[in-house]
């Protein structure tokens, strides 16, 4: 940590000297680097229990792209430095939050077009713009998330502005607006309430502004402040979305400790072991997760034996796991659609490899990798189909998620591209059986569009957190099913979530069920569940499908 008089000099230097594009450059580095500290943060405040809290991961990703742009740029100038900046977020766009974010710096940068030097007024004015065009880009604004921060955030440094037109003390009053308008979110959004957490892309926001005045401050970035949360929230599941050089193993502890636990100096020894740092407590007992290289794997474990008392460990090869993960699943071959000129071509996301077979043979001519926690870029869209020998593109994004980074890469090509809003991929699927290559765009569009309507979709999961969401409740580690997007059922057991979310879908008003089955159960066990279903609903066809998608036991489609 910087002392004192280093703080107060790289202040002043800042004060002293004119913010240009170098300068704004820093900022957004700093931004970059304190958000991927608390990306981990940002992603447990997920509000449904399930394990796609990817809205930190994002976001990180989505500035990443924006400072990739610029990293070796020379230019001085703040207002084109600050379009790249803007150019590479829209790009590297990814999910809704990435896509948010994108139009704030996008607003940000027109304010300040070819000015050379940011001051306080400009700062103000660009606060506004990314407001604006934030608000804009979303056909239907909710209170309570990033756009609310991002209003909030605007109008204190206008009231701001009548008091100084320092722009380092209207970055001041920026992020303490930001903290307290993520505070109220809750208030604004009753999901958030009933969760018990708050806006996640909200809270991503803040840590950016904060980031940029932590770097001002001479305050440290790679070190996240040091929290405990409780355990129903700490996400573990994606603790493997960035494993960087030397984290080989993970290695999870549950203590009770001896006195009260210093959490300052824990974090500080935990940071002389590892990285990817998270501490959970609950009814006295404490979780301690962090990566580690191979020589360090027990290092942990007996550090916290000399603070209490270990109840339980678990270490795991973290190395192995991404092989795993990065393993093809199923052994069918892909074989897309041929595309002729004039044709329409259809881009489908898919979550995993059988899935992904699936729709190449419905006939789609390009397939994206992607889904729950993983959603692709603007850029990774635009390139699916910008070599297909065709100029009418038909997208199926098949997640929510994705719909506004799929309708960016649609507004950014010379290509006819339509844009169906599968939220499921049982409506994706729906949508393919109504495709005619040859016939006319529009109304192909129209119709596959329509088909969304003639499926129902059930998910079935493994909660992250313990809540209670539309009258269900919902303990951590059960099995938990949605319907259409909605919780619906808890279980403890994997069977009994089917049933119950096919009781609650009505099933029996349907002709065909078909169980997409994931990475997380066994043939043997998808093959008896089937066989309960199919006792359960004798009038139904029940059908099997590899779907390989990690996470979701199963991706239910209900027609």
């Amino acid at each position: 940590m910087l002392s004192d008089s280093q703080t107060s000099k790289r202040h002043e230097l800042f004060r002293r000297n004119p913010i240009d594009g170098q300068a704004f450059k820093r900022l957004i580095e700093a931004a970059l680097t304190w958000l991927r500290t608390n990306q981990q943060v940002v992603n447990s405040l997920n509000v449904f229990p399930v394990p796609d809290g990817d809205t930190g991961t994002n976001m990180v990703l989505t500035m990443q792209a924006a400072y990739e742009e610029v990293e070796t740029s020379s230019e001085r100038n703040l207002g084109r430095m600050a379009h790249a900046i803007a150019h590479g977020a829209l790009m590297g766009a990814r999910g809704n939050s990435g896509v948010i974010l994108s139009q704030l710096l996008r607003g940000f940068a027109r304010a300040l077009d070819d000015q050379p030097v940011l001051d306080g007024p400009s700062l103000v004015r660009a606060f506004q713009a990314a407001r604006d065009t934030a608000y804009k880009g979303v056909v239907r604004p909710v209170e309570g998330t990033i756009l609310t921060v991002a209003k909030d955030t605007a109008q204190a440094v206008e009231a701001a502005l009548a008091e100084t037109g320092d722009p380092i003390v209207i970055l001041q009053r920026a992020v303490e607006a930001a903290d307290k308008s993520v505070q109220r979110t809750p208030e604004l959004l009753p999901v958030l309430r009933d969760a018990g957490v708050v806006d996640s892309g909200g809270k991503g926001l803040f840590f950016i502004l904060e980031g940029m005045l932590r770097y001002i401050d001479g305050l440290p970035l790679d070190t996240a402040v040091a929290s405990v949360q409780p355990l129903a929230a700490m996400n573990l599941e994606n603790t493997m979305d960035t494993i960087e050089p030397g984290q080989d193993f993970e290695v999870v502890v549950d203590f009770r400790p001896h006195n009260d636990l210093d959490l300052p100096s824990f974090y500080q020894s935990l940071e002389q072991i590892g990285t990817s740092i998270q501490v959970g407590e609950g009814d006295g007992i404490y979780r301690m997760h962090i990566h580690v290289p191979t020589e360090k794997r027990y290092e942990p474990i007996d550090y916290i034996m000399g603070l209490g008392t270990v109840t339980k460990v678990a270490i795991e090869n973290l190395i192995a796991q991404m092989n795993e993960v990065d393993s093809p699943c199923g052994d069918g071959k892909l074989t897309l659609a041929p595309v002729e000129p004039g044709q329409i071509a259809v881009v489908a996301v898919a979550p995993g490899a059988g899935i992904a077979r699936v729709f190449a043979s419905l006939g789609v001519a390009a397939i994206i990798e992607g889904g729950q926690t993983m959603n692709p870029s603007t850029q990774e869209i635009i390139r699916s189909f910008e070599n297909l020998p065709t100029d009418k593109i038909i997208i199926l994004p098949n997640n929510k998620n994705i719909i506004m980074a799929a309708k960016n890469a649609a507004a950014l090509t010379v290509k006819k591209v339509a844009v169906i809003p599968s939220r499921t991929i049982p409506q994706g699927l729906a949508a393919m059986l109504r495709l005619a290559p040859d016939g006319d765009f529009d109304s192909v569009v129209a119709d596959m569009t329509e088909a969304l309507d003639d499926v129902e979709t059930g998910e079935i999961t493994t909660a992250t957190r313990t809540v209670e969401i539309d009258g269900v409740q919902v303990d951590e580690g059960q099995i938990i099913a949605l319907h259409n997007g909605k919780l619906v059922f808890a279980a403890s057991r994997l069977e009994d979530a089917c049933l119950g979310l096919l009781e609650k879908a009505h099933a029996d008003h349907y002709e065909l069920i078909t169980l997409f089955y994931g990475t997380n159960v066994s043939k043997r066990e998808v093959n008896r569940i089937a066989d309960l279903i199919r006792k359960a609903y004798p009038e139904q066809e029940v059908e099997v499908q590899e779907g390989c998608q990690p996470h979701y036991h199963f991706i239910i489609a209900i027609e």
